[in-house]
């Protein structure tokens, strides 16, 4: 325990800290906003509600900090995403106990698959420009939704921008640090703060028994698992293995499934390997050296348990932010993953092709069968890739 406290000292740095909380941040102010609408249509209480966030915030902040530490890496953890809009269309016709079941099912589910090593078995079969190809596809929405926020706060947006390109330039370890100084301030000194009454108050779960049934197995907790393990783990261990870490995905599925299965009955949805925000985690402007980026991985889970201690309160505080904002942080602060993916995807001339055709397939958000572009990206591209790029075997001339 000394050493690994005396490792954390000496790695510490503010740039992946920083890294670790837009993370968060990003989280926060963005899939959040889908849980309050599933909120809603289930008709909870706000007790229940900040049970729900203390859940999926506890639950990603533990597999983190234990993950990341033990394997030097920046292990990201999330709540499901899919699984959270799925949510919003199965209540009030589900209830809460029966989604807690769901949930339940799943978690053991996604252990299984884990514990068993087929997701690694799974993962060696996919070439890294398709992988490449598909997160390129994943984040490109984002790095568009940058542009698209200057359409309603063009100066801050810009400043933002400028901000950005001259941190840089000049400073470009803490180059996040001064954009989202940047944009704070601009925010208050042209009052585009949203108005919340803030309280800090710790927030206490909510036991919630679970109520088995087909409903909640055939129409949450089977589609939770396959929305979890291509939408998000896969995606997930993609941005790990691009980025220079060779982490078995064994141990992480466990850990994430083990998390889920612990905060399912206080309403916490699957906990599953973030895609999206670790990609602010593995890149140079959390850390120059690769082997210290951990400490983005460790900030990350430290805000989630700030965030899960006082759930109601934080989600207020991050609500100050306006929605423009929050899509200019995460689009520049992606920009560094998109150029890397989209250069792994682009480098094989032979790969192109398929690498290409699955970042369309991905970024064009098709939902066919109910099941994501994502999904669809990386099956297509793998198909792409065997047609375009295996050699045929020639008849044999007699």
């Amino acid at each position: 325990m000394v050493t690994v406290i005396q490792d954390l000292k000496k790695d510490w740095s503010l740039s992946a800290s920083v890294a670790g909380f837009l993370a968060v941040l990003i989280a926060y102010a963005g899939p959040l906003v889908i849980f309050f609408q599933a909120a809603q249509a289930a008709q909870v209480s706000e007790a229940m509600m900040a049970s729900w966030i203390w859940g999926i915030s506890i639950g990603a902040a533990i597999p983190s900090i234990y993950l990341s530490i033990k394997y030097k890496a920046p292990i990201v953890n999330a709540w499901s995403v899919p699984g959270t809009v799925l949510l919003v269309t199965l209540f009030p016709q589900m209830s809460i106990n029966e989604a807690v079941a769901g949930y339940i099912i799943s978690a053991i589910v996604i252990f299984i698959v884990g514990v068993t090593g087929y997701f690694d078995k799974i993962l060696k079969w996919i070439p890294n420009s398709i992988a490449a190809g598909m997160m390129a596809g994943i984040l490109f929405q984002f790095g568009l939704a940058l542009f698209v926020a200057t359409d309603t706060m063009p100066v801050i947006i810009f400043s933002m921008l400028g901000c950005y390109l001259l941190a840089k330039r000049l400073s470009p370890r803490y180059t996040m640090i001064w954009v989202l100084l940047c944009g704070i301030i601009l925010s208050l000194v042209f009052g585009k703060m949203n108005p919340v009454n803030v309280n800090f108050t710790m927030t206490v779960p909510v036991f919630i028994s679970p109520e088995w049934s087909w409903n909640s197995t055939f129409n949450l907790a089977v589609p939770l698992i396959l929305v979890s393990l291509t939408g998000q783990f896969l995606p997930g261990m993609a941005i790990l293995n691009l980025s220079g870490y060779d982490t078995p995905a064994k141990p992480i599925v466990m850990g994430s499934s083990l998390a889920s299965l612990a905060v399912a009955f206080i309403g916490g949805i699957t906990i599953t390997l973030a895609a999206i925000t670790a990609a602010l985690c593995t890149g140079k402007d959390a850390h120059e050296l690769k082997e210290k980026r951990y400490i983005a991985g460790v900030a990350n889970g430290v805000f989630y348990l700030l965030g899960g201690v006082f759930a109601g309160s934080i989600v207020l505080v991050f609500s100050l932010l306006p929605k423009e904002l929050i899509a200019a942080l995460a689009g520049l602060a992606l920009i560094g993953a998109i150029s890397a993916n989209i250069t792994v995807a682009m480098k094989d001339e032979s790969q192109r092709e398929p690498a290409l055709i699955t970042f369309l397939a991905t970024a064009s958000g098709m939902q066919f069968l109910g099941l994501s572009s994502v999904f669809w990206g990386l099956c297509i591209g793998i198909v792409a890739h065997y047609l375009l790029t295996k050699k045929i075997p020639q008849p044999i001339n007699v």
